[in-house]
């Protein structure tokens, strides 16, 4: 009987204890076991928003790399058009200062022919009146003979 007297005690006890169990530390466990599936459950819907959030930042991020690009294209060309404007700008302004030169280059050129032409003009007035001495043998007077010389000065 002692056999059965201790087997008795021993399923006694192992229900008591998983009474025990039951009624006090399952409770506990469950608790503690959905609290953490909970958590983990959180973790994983945050790691999946966050996911989706990476994504939409990384198209986003590429939508304005896009545009940048598009706005630096677009500054460059309306750089290099007005570089090209300048240029012409430039060249006209350059032609015209040419141009003026070239006139004031040709009045001044002209002028200096009229100058030439009168210096020719009295030296052969004074050749004439040197040369009508000669022949004639006698001073010619210059303040009486104004008149002469002028008509000589017209002509030539």
């Amino acid at each position: 009987m002692n056999l059965n007297l201790t087997l008795i005690a021993q399923a006694i006890t192992f229900t008591v204890f998983i009474w025990v169990t039951v009624k006090f530390i399952w409770p506990y466990m469950l608790r503690a076991i959905e609290a953490r599936q909970k958590t983990i459950a959180d973790g994983l819907a945050a790691a999946e928003e966050g996911k989706r959030s990476l994504e939409a930042s990384n198209k986003r991020a590429d939508e304005e790399i896009k545009k940048a690009r598009d706005r630096a294209a677009e500054v460059l060309t309306q750089a290099e058009r007005r570089a090209a404007q300048m240029i012409e700008e430039a060249k006209n302004a350059a032609k015209e200062e040419g141009n003026r030169e070239k006139a004031a280059a040709k009045a001044e050129i002209a002028q200096e022919v009229t100058r030439a032409r009168e210096q020719l003009r009295d030296h052969v007035a004074s050749l004439a009146v040197a040369g009508a001495e000669k022949i004639l043998r006698r001073e010619v007077d210059a303040k009486a003979h104004g008149d002469l010389l002028d008509s000589i000065k017209k002509q030539l």
